[in-house]
Formats: structure tokens, sequence, C-alpha cells
């Protein structure tokens, strides 16, 4: 099963877990208005006025201020007309993660971060004829007790066709309230098999985990992390604190593809990697500078190597910027995506929300990566024709080898330096590998 390149996401977004509220500055109050439409448009006109950190320093506030008598002086007679104005009002911002959800929209993004949605349990994707598969049902779910395999070719949900039909529609008709039914229609290798399931419940873990062993015997730890939500960073801990049990030599972190999620997620994730030293520093549009530090409670020590790649974005470039400027592991892959800016989510009265655009962050080196990326120590393509999911993260994953091959030098530099005995006139001979490199002490 061959799909297609999973960084298709048009705007990536970091969200702190704690929504803003609004303050009202410079004697700008809301005015009392005669419909709740407007009210909600004042709202988000507000927000705006008091937190928005423009990241080309082109916004100006005379401008807004006339922007509010111009939309408050028209009409608005359902909530789509005043959804529309809103985001008339952000276009006019060129930010494009300072944005409008509506209420669907914004219920989908809670479902994203809290890691639980009602549905059947399948992970789809468009394959290379442009059909739409299942890339593997989530363990526990629906789709798993149906008997439903990666590479079954989903041809009609409630008999509605799938051909042509993109992967938000089919998410939206697959998904639906707890408890009651949808029909699938598979093909398997030419097969069509008919499939009827409940929806419930799903838990989806965006964290998961394998051991590898490497040609020189060394147990690796390999961690692919595909989000950054609420329980990541519980079910990374749980992760290693089972893995740490093993003979783990170190581990591969892979940051590939995952365009980020929760700032408080990265945080407390780089910190189980990272004993001390700055995580990250965001910066507001009124010059406040936030630091924030380790506190000496990292899960392991062990060497650490980081892959990335153009779809690690936001939270992972957090926790790739932390590991890197504090020399806790290099980075393997390609120059990051560079989205240094951080976004506060504002729910509003009609159930609707907007992004906001709040402040930039900066690695721990002081780094401001927006637009710019971080670059890797070494620098690899990914396999130049496409890969099986199943072999991500395998030594048939051309940046996965590379990684891997970083870590073993670690392990065995490591593993010379604690055999060091000062008092030893050969040093040359502690130094020495198996294939005769002498590596530096710095």
């Amino acid at each position: 099963m061959r799909i297609k390149n999973p960084f298709n996401n048009k705007y990536l977004y970091l969200l702190p877990l704690a929504f803003s509220g609004i303050v009202f500055l410079e004697n700008v109050k809301p005015s009392i208005l005669e419909n709740g439409h407007k009210e909600i448009i004042d709202r988000v006109w507000h927000v705006v006025y008091n937190d928005f950190l423009d990241p080309e320093g082109d916004f100006d506030k005379s401008k807004w201020i006339k922007l509010r008598k111009k939309i408050l002086s028209k009409k608005y007679l359902d909530p789509q007309d005043a959804h529309n104005s809103i985001r008339e009002m952000l276009a006019t911002l060129n930010d494009p993660y300072t944005r409008f959800l509506d209420p669907s929209e914004f219920d989908q993004m809670k479902i994203d971060l809290s890691g639980e949605l009602i549905g059947v349990g399948i992970q789809i994707a468009i394959d290379e004829n442009d059909d739409l598969i299942v890339v593997s049902p989530i363990e526990g779910s629906p789709a798993i007790e149906a008997g439903i395999k990666p590479e079954d070719k989903i041809i009609s949900i409630d008999n509605i066709s799938t051909k042509g039909m993109n992967i938000e529609k089919a998410v939206q008709l697959i998904r639906g309230e707890k408890d009651t039914k949808i029909k699938l229609v598979l093909s398997r290798k030419g097969i069509i098999l008919d499939k009827l399931l409940l929806r419930k419940t799903i838990n989806i873990k965006s964290v998961s985990s394998k051991i590898n062993s490497s040609k020189d015997g060394y147990l690796l730890g390999y961690i692919r992390i595909n989000k950054f939500g609420n329980k990541t960073s519980n079910e990374l801990r749980n992760i290693l604190v089972d893995l740490e049990k093993n003979s783990i030599s170190g581990y591969v972190l892979d940051l590939r593809w995952n365009p980020g999620g929760s700032l408080q997620s990265s945080i407390d994730i780089s910190r189980q990697f990272i004993d001390k030293g700055i995580i990250v520093s965001t910066l507001t549009k009124d010059g406040l500078k936030d630091i924030t530090k380790a506190k000496g409670i990292s899960l392991t020590k062990k060497p650490l190597i980081v892959l990335v790649n153009e779809g690690s974005a936001s939270a992972s470039e957090i926790v790739s910027g932390a590991i890197k400027d504090n020399k806790r592991g290099k980075l393997v892959g390609k120059r990051t995506f560079g989205k240094g800016l951080v976004q506060t989510m504002s729910p509003l009265r009609d159930g609707s929300a907007v992004t906001l655009t709040i402040a930039k962050y900066l690695t721990p080196n002081g780094i401001d990566i927006n637009k710019f990326g971080i670059s890797p120590d070494v620098e690899v393509k990914m396999n130049s024709n496409p890969i099986l999911q199943r072999e991500i993260g395998t030594r048939k994953d051309r940046q996965y080898r590379a990684g891997e091959k970083e870590l073993i030098k670690i392990i065995n530099r490591n593993k010379l330096l604690s055999q060091f005995d000062p008092n030893s006139s050969n040093l040359l001979s502690v130094f020495k590998t198996n294939d005769n490199l002498i590596y530096s002490l710095n």
C-alpha cells in the first residue's frame, strides 16, 4: 500500500491548552449591540485588537478601528452571515494562523486535541490511484472487531460512493453520534465486503513505540509522536517507563510529519528528555518574554536521535530545538517547516471560536525559526520511492537508517568514555573502535 505524502496540511497550529480571555485595552470598549450576531463579531474584533501579534509587523490599529465601524454598520440575519464577515475581517490580517472556526470546526479541533472521537476507528488515506483506503484500524475499535484490514479499499459509506471523495468528506461521513450504525462497502483483493459497524468512543493514541535491534546487537527504543495533544505527555511517560525497564541503549524519537499541537505538551515532553537548560521562550507583542526551563525530572539520559522533516512543525520544532540547542541529542533528516508562532483559542458564545497568533517562540539559543525552520545536524533525504506504512521506523526507511547509524556512534563513544582509565598510558587503544575509527573527546 503506497500513500500520498501525509504532509498536506495547508495550515498548522500551535495551541496552548488554556483558552485566552479578552482584556479591553486603550479605552476601547464593546458597544451595546442590536443582536447576538454583532456581539460575536465585536468580540472577535476586540480579541484581535488586544492580543494579536503580527508576524510581519504591518498591523495598523487605526485601520482596525475603522474596520470595526464598517462591519458593525451592516445587518446580519443569520449566523452564516456573521461568520462570513468574521472570516473577511480576519483575512485582512494576512496571517494564515489567525482564523475563525465555526462550531463544527471547533468541535473537530477539540477532538483532535483530546485524543477521543466517536466513530469506527480506522485511519484512512488516499493512495496513488486516488482511491480511499484503510491505512490501519485502531486497536480495540469496531473496525478491528469487524475484521477490517490495512489496504482495504473503501467503495462506499452509507451507500455514498467514495469515488473522487476527499479525506475531509470521508471523515465527516464516517464519524457520527455514539451507538449509531454505519455501512461500509470494502474491496479486498477484488472481493467485495459489506460491513455494518456501530460507532463508539475511540481513544486515539498519539504515541507509538517498539524496540529495534541494531546490527551490533543493541536494543534501541523507537518512539513516534504523530501530534501533541492533551494526553500525549502521559502516553510518552508510560512508554518511557516501560522501555527503561529493558536494556535499551538509546532512543530514536520520530517527529516527522508531526504538525504540532499543544504548547504545554511540547514542554512536558521536552522535560522527559532534558534535565537542565531552557526549553523554549515566548515573546509577546508587548515584548514580554517568558522563559520555560527543564526541571531536572527527565526519565532517561540515554543517547537520543530525533528524526525531522519538512512536515515537522510548531510543537515538533519546540522539542527539536530544545534537544538540539541543549546538545541533548542530534537531529537527523531535513529542515523543519518553520512555524515559530503561538496561537491561543478563544471560544465564542455560539459555539464557534477564533484562533489568534499571540506570540512567537524562540529556541533555547534565542533563534527565531519562523519561516526558516531548524536545520538537522545530519541532513538525509527520505526514500526516493515511497515506502509502506509498516516500513516507517525500520531499516527500509532511509532517514531512520541514518538516525540509527548516528545513534550507534554516540552509544559506542559513550561506552569508550566510560571505559577510559586516566592512569593508562595507552590512550589511543581506548578510543579505537572495531572499524579502527578514533573519536575525539570534543
